[in-house]
């Protein structure tokens, strides 16, 4: 049995959330490297984004649905947590991570993708 993600859109969400991994990847690394003690908080929450982002990409690509809809769930639940503590209290976090302000930073697509992820991963089991 081939992986769900291995044509159409798919494909697609492996390669959206793969360049999500490599860009919340680099950000979070540097981040950590060069200015830890400015924003412990947000660069910490960066790398974990990038963690759920890269779990989320092999996931995909190995067609395991249920590691998937996991992490797709806690992508949104960070989100939307994240979101809401960084609007609530900016204070609490002097530089933006990922899910900042629902990801306005990247275009809001980090509030979007576990979304679009969920409806693609669930409606594959109800074909099922």
């Amino acid at each position: 049995m081939s992986a769900p993600s291995a044509t159409g859109p798919g494909r697609v969400l492996v390669a959206v959330y793969g360049v999500f991994a490599l860009a919340a990847t680099s950000r979070a690394a540097v981040q950590i490297a060069t200015k830890f003690a400015e924003a412990p908080l947000a660069y910490a929450l960066s790398a974990f984004a990038a963690v759920v982002y890269i779990v989320l990409t092999v996931a995909l690509a190995r067609g395991a649905r249920r590691v998937a809809v996991a992490a797709c769930l806690v992508e949104l639940a960070g989100v939307l947590v994240v979101g809401t503590l960084s609007l609530a209290d900016p204070a609490a976090f002097p530089h933006a991570t990922v899910w900042s302000g629902y990801g306005s930073g990247y275009g809001y697509v980090p509030l979007v993708l576990p979304v679009v992820g969920l409806l693609w991963l669930l409606r594959g089991v109800r074909r099922s």
